[in-house]
């Protein structure tokens, strides 16, 4: 976009689950965003996406709209399997199209090289839908971590399990490898994984992993996964993730210990607690997580501000992801950076 002060017009690529998310966003926020085209080859469900938005121009493919209407559109938000975010991200970055893109942006090291190269070279900006950090509790927690409120880091933890439901006839390309890059970890994992990084104040430099089929065995990949990330400055970072149980009802959302104190946060709430003093609990207004991300998203696609987590962000949380694939294919720590 060349004028900062205009509404930012958007492309929806792709209109399965996740983008009835999106959408509350987009409707929660109508006066500064618009999705004016849905892309999806199964017409429906295009034409669903296209009603909630108020009259949107339906398209079968992202190539269909980038032939016939490219200047119709600032940005896309790309809400498709796994397997096809590459492509669809390099194919809006060659059109000059800002990008917002579901977890993972890509599935491998190959497609991570050709995703920074048509980001960068293009000159867009690509945001990443890490929806989890708008949870109000986290900037506050990064806040008070980077600050040094509880000294150095030792330990960080995040979590994200719960019950999944999946079966063979639901699961649909989330049970392959091949359209869904692995198992659990590379989908819901990837939630605390970019909370790990989020919140540590160096980078990841080994990754130890453990990854199981406890229940979901239907599966091509695990349903469930414990990844150890030492990071350059000595910390230890731990996530648990599955979809194949829930947590114990003591369970932190995310947590920090360090040589002054700790902090932990159940995703709504947090308490900060030094050493041999009370905790102290910071409470925040309930919000939607998903439609927060939209509102930056559109100061983002207007060019006004840079995302929380762009592109080399995205990268990162898939570098830890693939080196705990290979760490718990191959029973060792796995050096990364």
């Amino acid at each position: 976009m060349t004028d900062s002060t205009a509404i930012p017009r958007i492309a929806l690529i792709g209109a399965g689950g996740i983008a009835g998310a999106h959408m509350r966003g987009y409707t929660a926020h109508a006066d500064r965003i618009k999705v004016v085209a849905v892309v999806d080859p199964v017409t429906a469900n295009a034409e669903r996406r296209a009603e909630e938005a108020g009259g949107a121009t339906v398209y079968a493919t992202l190539d269909d709209l980038l032939a016939t209407a490219p200047d119709s559109i600032d940005a896309v938000d790309i809400c498709l399997p796994h397997h096809l975010h590459r492509d669809a991200i390099v194919k809006a970055a060659e059109a000059g199209k800002h990008i917002l893109c579901e977890k993972p942006l890509c599935l491998t090291p190959e497609e991570a090289a050709d995703v920074r190269a048509a980001v960068t070279s293009s000159g867009v900006t690509l945001m990443c839908a890490h929806n989890q950090l708008y949870m109000p509790p986290v900037a506050k927690a990064r806040e008070l971590l980077h600050a040094g409120e509880i000294g150095k880091v030792y330990e960080l933890r995040t979590t994200d399990s719960f019950y999944n439901n999946f079966d063979p006839a639901n699961a649909g390309w989330r049970a392959k490898k091949e359209t869904s890059g692995g198992g659990e970890l590379i989908d819901t994992g990837y939630h605390p994984t970019y909370l790990l990084l989020n919140l540590a104040a160096s980078a990841p430099a080994a990754v130890s992993a453990m990854i199981s089929s406890h229940r979901l065995e239907f599966m091509d990949g695990e349903d469930s996964a414990q990844v150890l990330v030492r990071f350059a400055d000595g910390a230890v970072g731990h996530l648990v993730t599955s979809w194949a149980y829930n947590p114990a009802g003591c369970t932190e959302r995310f947590s920090a210990v360090g040589e002054k104190g700790s902090l932990w946060s159940d995703g709504k709430s947090l308490w900060v607690r030094q050493n041999g003093a009370e905790a102290v609990k910071h409470e925040f207004e309930d919000i939607e997580n998903f439609v927060a991300e939209i509102a930056d998203w559109a100061e983002v696609a207007a060019g006004r501000k840079g995302p929380v987590n762009g592109h080399e962000e995205g990268l990162a949380v898939l570098d830890v992801i693939l080196a705990a694939y290979t760490s718990a294919a191959e029973g060792r720590t796995v050096s990364i950076g």
